[in-house]
């Protein structure tokens, strides 16, 4: 009999991790963990139990977390400070030994190592404006790197080292003033999908395995387009102006492979999850359902076996557990969790 799975929820205005158990159907809420100043993402090494949260302060850090998955509870192990601005995005690489990190006010990236839990300092470090997110290959060959501010996704080879080689070409381009975010690969990963946060379009990408490189082939839309969103700029009040205001991007039913697949995506202003439909060569089609969510839903993420999707809101203090079917969420439960809750992962 398998182990219910955990859900982990940061919440950044209550500088705190929620941890759930999920069981069957519903969410149990286990523990949270306070002290975790502006938590706004962490990365989790689920072979060691281990939770690597990016922090904000004076200054920022990275802090190493033990997970009792028993009692959900996180016990701090080790820190790296970050002189030079907080990390808005963390991902594991090469099994847990290697921590990428992209911090969007600090404009750069790094690649730290990881031994017994402690992160090190960088061996690699990068500078773009606004970076948002990184996202490393399965074989931890690549990473790649998305700068809001420069509209484009940098490649990178991952040396032994953990150094970061440019790839040829060492960027790629997103449409003018699209603002990426955040990525995705699909399973075999011969594709790579980047939502934009100020046209909320999901990019495609070609992917060459073996060289690593991207080459761009078409994009969709994923806002809906009867509330009259118009589209955003960098420093404009979305609300204010009521823009486009895309935010996260996760893989639904399949993950387009051989039968193609479900990309979900998140838009902040209208408070949507868009279902866009992935075919089987790789190409997206504009999003095909909608459904409202907690309110400005900047995280939410979708569990290893697809069943079920649990959202965040910025502006709500719970979260909403829903049963995924192709293109439709339905509604199980709304449970509490914090303030500003914005990062959500499985584990």
């Amino acid at each position: 009999m398998s182990t219910p799975p955990l859900v982990l929820v940061a919440n950044a205005r209550d500088d705190s991790i929620s941890t759930f158990r999920l069981e069957g159907d519903r969410l149990v809420r286990l523990a949270v963990t306070d002290g975790l100043a502006g938590c706004s993402t962490f990365a989790i090494d689920g072979e060691r139990d281990l939770v690597y949260a990016g922090v904000k302060g004076d200054p920022a850090g990275i802090v190493t977390l033990a997970l009792d998955r028993e009692r959900g509870t996180l016990t701090p192990q080790a820190r790296l400070d970050l002189p030079d601005g907080g990390m808005n995005y963390l991902a594991l690489t090469r099994g847990g030994t290697g921590l990428l990190g992209a911090s969007y006010g600090g404009g750069y990236g790094i690649v730290c190592p990881v031994a017994d839990g402690t992160v090190g300092p960088p061996a690699a470090y990068i500078s773009f404006p606004n970076l948002h997110s990184v996202l490393p290959s399965a074989d931890g060959r690549f990473a790649y790197f998305v700068s809001l501010g420069a509209d484009l996704v940098a490649q990178y080879a991952v040396g032994d080292a953990l150094e970061l080689v440019p790839l040829d070409p060492p960027t790629v381009a997103a449409p003018a003033g699209s603002g990426p975010r955040h990525l995705v690969l699909n399973d075999p990963e011969d594709a790579l999908y980047v939502l934009t946060e100020f046209s909320a379009e999901v990019l495609h990408y070609a992917r060459d395995a073996d060289a690593g490189t991207l080459h761009y082939v078409g994009s969709a839309t994923a806002f809906d387009p009867s509330k009259g969103l118009g589209h955003s700029e960098f420093g404009a009040d979305p609300l204010a102006h009521h823009y486009i205001w895309g935010a996260d991007l996760h893989w639904g039913s399949g993950a387009g492979g051989a039968g193609g697949g479900i990309l979900w995506a998140s838009e902040r202003t209208e408070s949507t999850l868009a279902a866009v439909p992935v075919a089987a060569d790789g190409t997206v089609s504009d999003a095909v359902a909608y459904t409202v969510t907690e309110h400005q839903p900047r995280g939410f993420a979708v569990s290893a076996d697809r069943r079920h999707l649990v959202a965040a809101g910025e502006k709500s203090t719970t979260v909403s557990l829903y049963a995924v079917d192709g293109e439709r969420l339905e509604l199980l439960q709304q449970t509490e969790t914090g303030h500003g809750a914005n990062w959500v992962r499985f584990v």
